[in-house]
């Protein structure tokens, strides 16, 4: 990708010192100008806030709109691709419609994000701010691609970033629609992440086999050559600890999961702030156990293990203990 990039660059830049290359150039102008627009829109989607407003938030015409966008948005990458897909170039005027309509469409998607209140839910808008972006990122680099080589029939990687766009599109029917649901998808991730860590370590476990287990050490070395491969002994003493923390942490997010599954609601502001308190400390969990799954391989660096198990107890200890209490509210119908 790097490569091309500097290789439209320079074709461009020799177009311009041509005689007779300026109206390609100048036809150009249009989509470096989209390119700017878009990164300046990504910027403040990922910065923004949503406004607020005095007026009820209608769930259903906000969905309904937010997809008509993004299908929008993806028809106008189509027609930018096609536009690019084999020469001669577009005209100026063609090229300035295109850009037009891709930074319209891409501004009314970001414009319906803002629709949605804070009161519907951070870990929501988060969800549906990352999906917004997606598409703009998409776009970029699709204008990237075509600046980078804009004299070249349809490319491999012109196909790839309209492939890209289309396929984020598409994800808006895949959102989750409130913060009950979106908290679910996020906690089921997280849980997901740390599942993956106990079923990897424990197969390194089973597949740990040290080959020369009965040969002396080797009395100026210390220690056998192959050791980065294997857990000594007292690796395995501290494996069993760690494997505990890590099982522990499995099996609370999984338990929480289902209470949440089960008795969660996000109909008042109260319930919308509880799930997204619950889904800060799940969050937390996870990429815990990562670094602490991480650090347990061989050759084990036991003082990384230790500090890295550290953060994994505080949010199972505390934070996940006044998780019960809402558990047990939730499972008598009180919350």
């Amino acid at each position: 990708m790097r490569r091309s990039l500097e290789r439209g660059v320079r074709v461009t830049e020799r177009m311009e010192r041509e005689p007779g290359a300026a109206g390609p150039a100048r036809a150009l102008e249009p989509l470096r100008h989209l390119r700017e627009a878009l990164r300046t829109a990504l910027s403040r989607i990922r910065e923004g806030e949503s406004r607020e407003s005095s007026e009820t938030f209608e769930q259903q015409r906000f969905w309904d709109t937010l997809g008509q966008t993004f299908k929008a948005t993806s028809q106008e990458a189509t027609k930018l691709s096609l536009a690019f897909s084999r020469p001669p170039l577009p005209s100026a005027e063609d090229c300035q419609k295109l850009s037009e309509g891709v930074q319209n469409a891409v501004l009314a998607a970001a414009t319906v994000y803002y629709w949605l209140p804070k009161g519907q839910g951070t870990t929501l808008r988060k969800m549906v701010r990352d999906a917004t972006a997606e598409v703009v990122e998409g776009m970029i680099q699709l204008t990237d691609v075509i600046l980078s080589t804009p004299l070249q029939s349809l490319s491999q990687e012109q196909l790839i970033s309209t492939g890209s766009i289309w396929e984020a599109c598409e994800q808006i029917s895949h959102l989750p629609q409130d913060n009950h649901a979106a908290v679910l998808s996020a906690m089921a991730a997280y849980l997901g992440v740390v599942r993956d860590a106990v079923e990897e370590m424990e197969q390194a476990q089973g597949e740990d086999q040290d080959p020369y287990s009965d040969i002396m050490e080797d009395e100026e070395l210390g220690s056998r050559g192959n050791r980065d491969t294997y857990w000594s002994e007292a690796d395995r003493k501290l494996l069993g600890p760690c494997m505990g923390l890590m099982k522990a942490s499995k099996a609370c997010l999984k338990k929480l999961l289902g209470t949440v599954k089960v008795h969660g609601k996000a109909d008042t502001p109260e319930q919308v702030a509880q799930l997204d308190d619950l889904a800060d400390i799940t969050n937390e969990i996870s990429p815990s156990i990562d670094e602490l799954a991480l650090s347990m391989y061989p050759p084990m660096n036991q003082l990384a293990v230790r500090l890295n198990g550290k953060p994994c107890v505080s949010p199972i200890g505390g934070k996940l203990g006044s998780v019960s209490h809402w558990c047990s509210r939730s499972q008598h119908g009180q919350n």
